[in-house]
Order: C-alpha cells, then structure tokens, then sequence
C-alpha cells in the first residue's frame, strides 16, 4: 500500500469539496479548482477528511494512488492557503520590476523580457533581485516561475541568470591563465 496514498487529507474550515465520480472540485477563500481524476482511483469524503483509495492492486493502480492523493491534497491546500515561488535575479545590470501585472525582466539581451502572468498569478518584486510567484495552483506557480528562469537560467562560469530561491549552482573553473 502507498505509503503516501493511504493518508488522510483534512478539510480546512472555510474549504468546500465537491466529488462527483471522479470529478473533485474544490472550493475556496483563495480561489476555485477542478480534476478530473484517473479511473484507477476513487475518492470519498467522510466528515471533514477526504479519502483516496486504488480499484485494485494492478501496477497502474499503485503508480496512480499517491499522485492522485498529493493532487488532491494539493488542491485544498492552495484553496486555502495558497503557494508562492521564489527567484533571485543575479549579474550586473539585471534586475525586475512589475508594470501593471505585467513582469518586465531586464537581462542583458537587447530589448527587455516581458512576461504576462495567467489567470490565478500573482507576480511581485523585491529589491528588483527577487521576483514571488504566487497563486492557488501548484502546478501552474511552479510553470510561470519555470518560465521565468528559462528565459536566462544560471551559467556555470560566473553565475548569471535567473535561478530558484537556494539553488546551487555548479560552477566551472574556466579559462587557465598564461604563465
């Protein structure tokens, strides 16, 4: 049995779950999300905790247990309380600043990176090193901020770029000097 998939989800107070076969919307002060989850799984509320359990002990059933359980987990969880994302800017001469809801990303290239959040995104920016991506959709907070860092990731020589909040970097020595 997944270790994972075999606990409990507790429902906070102000969420709303609606299970409908395998239809689980939940319902928020942060926000509404919905999935559609696989056959493999069922889902079933009791009181204030939602259950996730496997149709049979088949190798797609047991591979699908514990996604479906942290999926739903999930859901109730940015619902709630919501989930942010982190980037530090480095290298001289690069910074961000939010135009409207727009993210405009200076990164050495010719023309400044302009960045559109989704629907649900909320970007912000501090010391003009640090954007927060935040939102009630794990998956999508975790893209946008992807995004971000694929527009310049971090090089190994010097370290420039766009990286996560305490990611290390593999830096290269370069170049020996002459002798």
């Amino acid at each position: 049995m997944s270790r994972i998939g075999k606990r409990p989800i507790t429902i906070p107070s102000k969420v709303t779950v609606t299970i409908n076969g395998s239809h689980v919307a939940v319902k928020g002060p942060k926000g509404e999300l919905a999935r559609v989850l696989p056959s493999a799984v069922t889902v079933e509320q009791e009181g204030d905790t939602i259950l996730v359990k496997r149709q049979d002990d088949s190798r797609l059933s047991r591979q699908l247990h514990g996604l479906s359980r942290t999926l739903v987990a999930n859901m109730v969880d940015g619902v709630s309380q919501g989930f942010q994302k982190r980037l530090e800017i480095q290298g001289v001469g690069y910074r961000a600043q939010v135009q409207g809801r727009n993210l405009v990303l200076s990164l050495g290239y010719s023309h400044p990176v302009q960045i559109e959040p989704p629907e649900g995104i909320q970007l912000a920016v501090e010391n003009n090193t640090n954007v927060i991506v935040s939102g009630f959709d794990k998956e999508l907070v975790g893209n946008v901020a992807a995004q971000i860092r694929d527009k310049r990731p971090p090089e190994p020589y010097k370290g420039k770029g766009v990286r996560y909040a305490g990611e290390a970097v593999r830096r290269k020595a370069g170049k020996a000097g002459k002798k």
